[in-house]
């Protein structure tokens, strides 16, 4: 079998051993915990499906809704629709889903819900935002994941 490259350049592997890593070397990894202020302005920016707002400017997210728990990996999420029949709620809470699964490491659980009272449907949306079966099953459909993406636009500017 003829090689490419006969003779490669070897380096020395890194020490990936964390016990042989100096105190101060362990310090600089600390990183500083996840707040309620960072997570708002993940999502703070999101577009509402039905107007050119944002979330924020039509308060259905605000800072104070938002509770973490950086420690136990938990972020939960009440978001308020903008009426108590929003056809859209289901929407919005999954393009909050969405973005914070972007943008959150792996090691959270995110929980999304509206805000108690805010709702007409408030359990059955709320069982659909926190079903993973459900949301992947959203995710798969085109036309969903098109609407999503377009409330999740803003966020990137």
């Amino acid at each position: 079998m003829d090689l490419i490259n006969p003779s490669p350049q070897v380096f020395e592997r890194k020490d990936t051993d964390r016990k042989a890593r100096t105190k101060q070397e362990l310090a600089e990894d600390v990183r500083d915990p996840i707040d309620a202020l960072e997570i708002f302005e993940h999502v703070r920016d999101l577009t509402d499906p039905e107007h050119p707002y944002t979330l924020e400017q039509l308060k259905v997210v605000s800072e104070d809704a938002i509770t973490v728990k950086d420690d136990e990996g938990i972020v939960s999420v009440l978001f308020t629709p903008t009426v108590q029949h929003c056809s859209m709620a289901t929407l919005i809470g999954l393009s909050l889903r969405v973005k914070l699964m972007q943008t959150l490491p792996s090691r959270f659980k995110v929980d999304i819900a509206v805000a108690p009272g805010s709702h007409s449907t408030e359990a059955a949306v709320n069982k659909q935002l926190n079903d993973k079966e459900r949301v992947a099953a959203a995710l798969e459909n085109p036309n969903l994941l098109e609407m999503v993406n377009n409330c999740l636009a803003g966020s990137y500017r």
